[in-house]
């Protein structure tokens, strides 16, 4: 088991928290972590392309010309995928490309992208998560902090520390609920809250 120091936004030790080993301290497998991103990203896709078949293309009702005599291939409809303008053969068609993963899965991905942060020095746990809604002071609160780039994750989702979060491209806040492999890897560094650890290992917990 890891003992972390928890630290205010000044970088100044105020306590230590243990963080269990069978979520902060998993042996990474680089193929567990690739097949957590793809489940990911291919839930992400909206699945929305889509192209006009022959019955979809307006006009067709008059024949393009005579059966006989033009020395062509005989066209019934101008709406024919042979013909300029006309429909599209086997294009793409809406669809879902969300599948499932195993939950044992998913739960020991994100147990390997927390083990990874903490052990490339990653991962931080300050003891809160307060603000005045203001973005320009959280960025230089984050930059004094010695944080550019990485998740911020609270128990509890706030409100005014969201409004400030937002428009920072360089972070992403959310509640232990929105916690994810992609974005933990995107970010490549997590700043926790001491109230979310014990939330944290309970939601990769494998017991029921």
């Amino acid at each position: 088991m890891a003992t972390v120091n928890i630290t205010n936004w000044n970088k100044e030790k105020v306590g230590q928290v243990e963080l269990a080993s069978n979520v902060f301290e998993v042996e990474v497998k680089k193929d567990v972590l690739h097949t957590v991103v793809r489940w990911q990203l291919a839930s992400r896709r909206q699945g929305t392309h889509m192209t006009k078949t022959k019955g979809l293309v307006s006009g067709g009702g008059k024949k393009p010309f005579k059966q006989k005599g033009t020395g062509n291939a005989r066209q019934g409809s101008t709406r024919s995928p042979l013909m300029p303008g006309g429909g599209t053969m086997f294009g793409p068609s809406p669809r879902n490309y969300a599948y499932v993963l195993p939950k044992k899965t998913r739960k020991v991905g994100l147990s390997m992208a927390l083990s990874y942060l903490l052990k490339e020095g990653k991962l931080f746990v300050v003891d809160s998560m307060a603000s005045a809604g203001k973005a320009n002071e959280l960025n230089k609160r984050l930059k004094t902090f010695g944080v550019k780039k990485a998740v911020l994750i609270d128990a509890m989702s706030d409100e005014k520390f969201m409004l400030a979060a937002r428009n920072l491209h360089n972070y992403k806040y959310f509640p232990v609920a929105g916690l994810n492999v992609f974005d933990l890897l995107k970010f490549d560094g997590a700043v926790i809250t001491k109230s979310s650890v014990s939330k944290i290992v309970e939601r990769c917990s494998m017991e029921k």
